[in-house]
């Protein structure tokens, strides 16, 4: 059990995001889109994928001016697809973060081109971190895309718009949330070991880190799934409920509630064994422990 007020910590670090993303687009923009960028980036949520970023950074002894331009990044690459995923022609939610989703405040073209800028925006971020830093950061940077593009987020993405309860296979299930959930958290974890020049041949250490990830990853969405039944819109601050309306497959219409919850266990387990292997190579992880902690008492 770590001593570490994982929240107050936690909120160290979300200001330390916030703040950066304050800089990425003007507050007061005669720009339709860019205010609609803005707004959906800036209109809340526990910054779980920069937080993330910033933690392992520290663990890692890794640069804080060259890692927190990318946990931007990638937060930023994260609200373009909440932006996208919640249009009628997704999943049709009316609301984010307790708030109007960007097509509701702004109308469905202007939140399609705001999710387009925010994802745009994302790599001049990136490739500005590769020209300044090199190889190590264009590595960083690549493996970001490939954990947002095609064999990552929207390769899950596009496996989940095709994917109902009853012919969804277990494989098949973990595959699209390692993939549209997993990924990006995978990219959060991995980042600061790429851009660290005194970590990244250490090959025991990047197995750990992805047997984290994936962990890490697969009880997160589980965890969605669960408290999408259990939960309510008023402590979600999203839409409840959707997934099942529509028959699509989660880990509770495949496992059943109960088989959830064990699953959820079991991952988390191993997650914490993830982190005691990253402990023995040498590295402090009473943060990681205690975000995990608060990840798996989550209510939202």
């Amino acid at each position: 059990m770590s001593n570490v007020d994982i929240k107050r910590e936690m909120s160290i670090y979300r200001d330390t995001v916030e703040n950066y993303l304050e800089g990425v687009f003007p507050e007061n923009s005669d720009d339709t889109t860019v205010r609609a960028a803005r707004y959906s980036l800036m209109v809340g949520g526990k910054r779980i994928r920069p937080v993330l970023m910033l933690m392992i950074s520290d663990m890692l002894c890794a640069d804080r001016e060259v890692i927190l331009p990318f946990a931007a990044a990638l937060e930023m690459i994260h609200t373009y697809s909440l932006i996208h995923d919640d249009l009628p022609c997704m999943d049709n939610d009316d609301l984010r973060r307790g708030m109007p989703t960007c097509h509701v405040r702004y109308g469905e073209a202007t939140a399609l081109l705001a999710g387009d800028l925010l994802l745009n925006s994302a790599f001049e971020i990136i490739l500005e971190q590769a020209i300044n830093y090199g190889a190590p950061a264009a590595l960083a940077g690549r493996f970001i895309a490939k954990s947002a593009g095609g064999t990552g987020m929207i390769g899950g993405q596009s496996l989940d718009i095709s994917s109902y309860s009853g012919t969804v296979t277990l494989d098949r299930l973990e595959e699209i949330q390692r993939k549209k959930t997993g990924a990006l958290l995978t990219a959060a974890i991995l980042t600061p070991f790429f851009t660290s020049e005194k970590h990244n041949a250490n090959q025991d250490l990047c197995v750990a880190l992805t047997e984290y990830a994936s962990h890490l990853g697969l009880s997160f969405q589980i965890k969605d799934d669960i408290l999408d039944v259990e939960s309510s819109p008023e402590v979600l601050g999203k839409s409840i409920g959707k997934d099942a309306a529509t028959d699509k497959a989660t880990f509770v219409t495949v496992y059943g509630l109960d088989g959830s919850k064990n699953r959820l266990s079991q991952e988390f387990d191993s997650a914490y064994a993830s982190i005691r292997t990253i402990e023995s190579l040498g590295f402090d992880t009473q943060i990681l422990t205690s975000f995990t902690d608060y990840l798996k008492g989550r209510t939202n």
